[in-house]
C-alpha cells in the first residue's frame, strides 16, 4: 500500500511539473532563415538518356574557401535558433547528471593482469587500466584523454602479444577512419619509438614478434579525407623496426577496390586472410605461420558468402557463415582438406534463431543467437552438443565478451533499452554466470518497460519493433515519441541502453526501434530484403511503423519524430521525401543522401553490395527513384535538423551538405531546415563525451520545442 501510495504520489508530481512548465514555455515560432546557397544549373550529368540536374556539386570541394563560408554561415544560423530555445540549458544539464556514471567494459586478461577501459562518468574518453587480480587495485595504463586537448583523439582497435608483453594500439584524430598504431611496452607503460600511418579498416594480429595490419597508400595532401580508398595492402611489422620496412604479405594490383583481413589464430599458427570488395561476402586463404616459405592456400574464392573466423582446433578452421544459412552455422574445415566438399557443420543453422556470435573459450563454443532481435547465450562442446543455456536478466542485447581458449572464465556485458550496461563472469567449468559490475546510474529505470510489437509493412511482411515507455503511462495518441531505425548492411538494431533516449522517457515519451528488412536481425533473407532494387522495402516498413504507431494511438503526426545514423540517415532522407505528412521532426545524421555519386567518394565503392551501382541502367532506375537529394521537390517538410561533421571520411560531409541546400530551397512550410556540422568531429566512432552531450541536448531540445513538449526540469 505504502510503495502504491508513493508510486501514485509521483505520478501526481511528474503531472504537476509537467503542467506548471509548460505554463512557463512559450513556443512561438523561433526565427530561422536559411543562408542562400548558391545553385549553379550549369552542372548536369545524363544517365541512359535522362539528364540529372546537380546544382550543388561545388559544395563537393571540402577545400575551397566558398564551401568553408557556407559552412560557417549553417552553423550561425543553427547555433542562433538553438540558443533561443530556452530549455536548451536544462536539458543538457540533466544529461550531463545522467551520463555521470562510472562504466567499464568487460575486463580482458593478458599476461598477468586484467586489462579493462573505464570512463568515471564525463571524461571524453576512456582510460584504460589494469589489475593484477579482479579485487586487486586499479593502475593507470593508457590515457587518450592526454593524447589532444579537447578530447578528440580517440583510440580504435587494440591488440595483445600472446605474451602479455606489448598491446599494439589504433589512435584516430578528430573522428577520421584513418588511423596510426602505436605500440606500448607493458613493463615500461612507454611507448616504442616506431608508428604506423594510413591505416585504415585494419585489425591488428600479432605473430612472434611482431603483427600483421592492412593500410592503405598514403593520400595526396588535401585529400586525405575525401580521396577513394584504393589498393588496400596486408604488411608484417617486426618490433623494434620502421614502418618502411616492413613486408608486404599481400596485395592485388589489378582488383584496387578489394580490401585484405589477416587474422592470426589463437595459436598463431595459422594467418587466415579475408578478401572484400563490398561490405557483404569474403573470399577465405589460409597460410601455416610455422613453415618457412609457405604459401597461402585457398578455402573459398568466391566472393558471395560470409565468413568470419572463430579459431583454430586439432587440425581444424572454424568458421561461422550464412554459406547454405540463411540463419549463419558454425563449420570446421579442415586443414589437409580445405575445399568446400570437405567442410562438416558443427552447429547446423537454427530455424528461428540467427547464430550472432562464436567464441572459442575453454575448449568449447561460447555463442550469442538471435531470437526475435533479443540475445541468448549457450554453450556447446567442439562436437556442437549442448552443454547449457545461460540465463539473461530480460530481454536485452550481449557484447563485449572477453576470455581465452585455456581459460574455464569469461565475461560480457549486457543491457537493454531502460537497463544500462552491466558486467557478468561466466564460470564455464560449472556455466553459471554472476553479476561481476553494476552499472548505477542516476536515472530510475523501474518504472519504465520494453515491450515487442508486430506490424504489417505495405507487402503484408510482418515487421517487429520495440517500444520503451513508463508503464504506468496513458496512450492518448499524445505521447512524444522518437522513432530509430537503420535497415542496411546486415546490421541487426538490438536493446541497447542509451543515455540520450532517458530524456525522452522522463518526460512522457514513448522510444521505439522498428527492426526493419536491410538488417540482421532474422538472417541474410531479410538483409537482402532490402538491397539494391528491393531497397524501398526498408521505407515502406519504417513508414508502416509511423503509421502503427499513430494507428494504435501511441502518438500522431504533430508528435512523432524520426532519427538515423549514416545508412539511417538514407532512411530519415527518403522518408521525408516520400511522405513529409507523417513526420514533425526529423533527424537524417551523418547520411549517405546523393545515391549517384555516392561511390565516388572515400571508401563508398563498397557499399554497391546493398545499393547497386548507378553506372549500369537498372541500378540507376531504382537508385534515382528514392535517392533523397534527388527526389526533393517543393512541399510542406518536416522540421528537420540534418547532422554531419568535418571530418567524417566514411560518408563524405558533401552528401549532407547538398541534400540541406536542396531541402532549405524547396521547404514550402515554415518548419525550420537546418544542418549541424560539428568540427574536429567523424561518422561518430570516439566522439568525445562533451561533444556527444552537446549534440544530443541539440537534438532533444529541438525536437521537444517543434512538438511544444515542454521539459520537466527547472530552467
Amino acid at each position: 500500500m505504502r510503495y502504491l501510495f508513493g508510486l501514485i504520489l509521483l505520478c501526481f508530481l511528474w503531472s504537476c511539473q509537467t503542467d506548471s512548465n509548460s505554463n512557463k514555455t512559450n513556443f512561438d515560432p523561433i526565427p530561422f532563415k536559411a543562408p542562400i546557397t548558391f545553385a549553379d544549373s550549369s552542372v548536369a550529368d545524363t544517365f541512359y538518356g535522362k539528364v540529372v540536374q546537380d546544382p550543388f556539386r561545388w559544395l563537393e570541394d571540402d577545400r575551397s574557401d566558398a564551401t568553408d563560408a557556407w559552412v560557417g554561415a549553417q552553423n550561425r544560423a543553427t547555433f542562433d535558433y538553438l540558443e533561443q530555445i530556452p530549455f536548451r540549458d536544462a536539458v543538457r544539464n540533466r544529461l550531463e547528471e545522467i551520463w555521470n556514471y562510472q562504466r567499464s567494459t568487460a575486463p580482458k586478461k593478458a599476461g598477468d593482469y586484467y586489462y579493462y577501459f573505464e570512463n568515471d562518468g564525463l571524461q571524453n574518453q576512456s582510460i584504460l587500466y589494469r589489475k593484477p587480480n579482479l579485487e586487486g587495485e586499479a593502475e593507470l595504463v593508457l590515457d587518450p584523454n592526454k593524447l589532444a586537448a579537447d578530447g578528440t583523439t580517440a583510440l580504435g582497435a587494440y591488440s595483445f602479444s600472446k605474451d602479455g608483453r606489448y598491446l599494439a594500439y589504433q589512435t584516430s584524430e578528430g573522428g577520421s577512419d584513418w588511423r596510426n598504431i602505436h605500440i606500448l611496452d607493458l613493463e615500461t607503460l612507454e611507448n616504442l619509438e616506431e608508428v604506423i600511418q594510413w591505416v585504415k579498416f585494419s585489425g591488428i594480429s600479432w605473430a612472434a614478434d611482431g603483427f600483421f595490419y592492412s593500410r592503405y597508400p598514403s593520400p595526396q595532401e588535401g585529400e586525405e579525407l575525401s580521396a577513394i580508398s584504393e589498393f588496400q595492402q596486408v604488411y608484417y611489422h617486426k618490433l623494434g623496426s620502421l614502418q618502411e620496412s616492413d613486408q608486404i604479405i599481400f596485395a592485388d594490383r589489378s582488383n584496387p577496390q578489394r580490401g585484405f583481413n589477416a587474422e592470426t589464430t589463437q595459436d598463431e599458427q595459422y594467418l587466415v586472410l579475408s578478401v572484400w570488395e563490398s561490405t557483404s561476402g569474403n573470399a577465405l586463404y589460409f597460410r601455416d605461420l610455422t613453415t618457412a616459405g609457405s604459401t597461402f592456400i585457398p578455402i573459398i574464392e568466391a566472393i558471395k558468402d560470409d565468413y568470419i573466423l572463430v579459431g583454430h582446433l586439432d587440425g581444424y578452421l572454424y568458421f561461422r557463415t550464412n554459406n547454405n544459412a540463411d540463419n549463419w552455422r558454425l563449420i570446421k574445415v579442415s586443414i589437409g582438406n580445405p575445399a568446400p566438399e570437405y567442410w562438416e557443420d558443427v552447429l547446423p543453422e537454427m530455424e528461428g534463431e540467427v547464430l550472432r556470435n562464436v567464441h572459442l573459450y575453454n575448449g568449447e563454443f561460447v555463442t550469442e543467437y538471435l531470437k526475435n532481435a533479443s540475445s541468448r547465450i549457450r554453450v556447446f562442446d567442439t562436437e556442437g552438443k549442448l552443454k547449457a543455456q545461460i540465463p539473461l536478466p530480460g530481454i536485452g542485447t550481449v557484447s563485449g565478451f572477453t576470455g581465452a581458449f585455456d581459460s574455464a572464465e569469461a565475461f560480457f556485458v549486457f543491457s537493454s533499452f531502460a537497463q544500462p550496461a552491466s558486467i557478468y563472469r561466466i564460470d564455464l567449468d560449472l556455466l553459471i554466470s554472476e553479476v561481476y559490475r553494476a552499472a548505477r546510474i542516476n536515472f530510475n529505470t523501474e518504472p519504465y518497460v520494453t515491450k515487442q510489437v508486430w506490424f504489417e509493412s505495405r507487402d503484408g511482411t510482418k515487421i517487429p519493433m520495440f517500444l520503451t515507455y513508463r508503464e504506468d503511462m496513458q496512450m492518448d495518441g499524445k505521447r512524444p515519441t522518437l522513432l530509430y531505425g537503420y535497415g542496411g548492411f546486415d546490421i541487426s538494431i538490438l536493446p541497447q541502453f542509451q543515455v540520450k533516449r532517458s530524456i525522452l522517457l522522463e518526460n512522457g515519451g514513448i522510444y521505439a526501434v522498428a527492426n526493419i528488412r536491410g538488417g540482421g536481425e532474422f538472417g541474410k533473407t531479410w538483409h537482402q530484403g532490402g538491397t539494391k532494387e528491393n531497397k524501398q522495402n526498408v521505407f515502406d516498413d519504417f513508414q508502416a511503423a509511423a503509421e502503427y504507431l499513430i494507428g494504435q494511438n501511441y502518438t500522431n503526426p504533430d508528435k512523432l519524430a524520426i532519427e538515423g545514423r549514416s545508412n539511417g540517415g538514407l532512411l530519415i532522407g527518403a522518408c521525408i521525401t516520400q511522405r513529409p505528412d507523417l513526420y514533425q521532426v526529423a533527424f537524417p545524421m551523418v547520411g549517405v543522401l546523393d545515391m549517384l555519386r555516392y561511390h565516388k567518394f572515400t571508401i563508398g565503392a563498397a557499399w554497391a553490395s546493398d545499393y547497386g551501382s548507378p553506372e549500369t541502367e537498372k541500378g540507376f532506375d531504382y537508385l534515382v527513384s528514392y535517392s533523397p537529394l534527388h527526389n526533393v521537390i517543393p512541399a510542406d517538410y518536416p522540421a528537420t535538423m540534418i547532422t554531419t561533421a568535418d571530418h567524417d571520411d566514411r560518408v563524405f560531409p558533401a552528401h549532407s551538405f547538398k541534400f540541406a541546400a536542396e531541402l532549405q530551397r524547396m521547404q514550402q512550410g515554415d518548419q525550420p531546415v537546418m544542418i549541424r556540422i560539428d568540427t574536429n568531429a567523424g561518422h561518430g566512432a570516439g566522439m568525445s563525451t562533451e561533444k556527444q552531450i552537446q549534440q544530443a541536448a541539440d537534438m532533444l531540445s529541438f525536437m521537444f520545442y517543434q512538438m511544444k513538449e515542454p521539459v520537466i526540469y527547472e530552467y
